[in-house]
């Protein structure tokens, strides 16, 4: 598949909205999810009411997983000219690449160690300071 990729409006995805061909928008690119309609774990009715806007918020939102990720590159048609989608509409949220999990991991591991180590710290404090007047009087 060389060269440019094809180019749709708004109007041109939104014709796009039923059961028998349906066309989402998911960061500026547009992707043909007729074929998945059936297997789609939240069924068809999620993907057909997300027709005709931008949809990336929705996707978003339910945390797809990597693998449901690489999935919308078998799916993809062309990109959304982002001058036919209303302002309100267009997201400017990039798909997380696996490399931004693991950030996320890092993260909230090291919250977690924190809320576990710092009490102990501020316990070892109070005891060292406890055994330190003791030892002075």
């Amino acid at each position: 598949m060389g060269g440019e990729p094809k180019v749709y409006t708004l109007d041109q995805v939104s014709e796009h909205n039923n059961s028998k061909d349906c066309w989402l928008i998911i960061h500026g690119k547009v992707y043909n999810v007729t074929k998945f309609l059936d297997d789609h774990p939240g069924g068809d009715d999620v993907l057909l009411s997300a027709t005709g806007k931008d949809a990336s918020d929705d996707f978003e939102d339910v945390g797809h997983s990597n693998s449901a990720r690489a999935m919308l590159e078998d799916l993809y048609v062309g990109d959304i000219d982002p001058a036919t989608v209303p302002a309100s509409q267009v997201q400017h949220t990039p798909l997380e690449q696996p490399e931004n999990n693991q950030n996320k991991t890092s993260s909230n591991f090291m919250i977690k160690m924190l809320q576990f180590l710092l009490p102990l710290v501020i316990l070892g404090i109070a005891v060292g300071v406890r055994l330190y007047n003791t030892k002075s009087t």
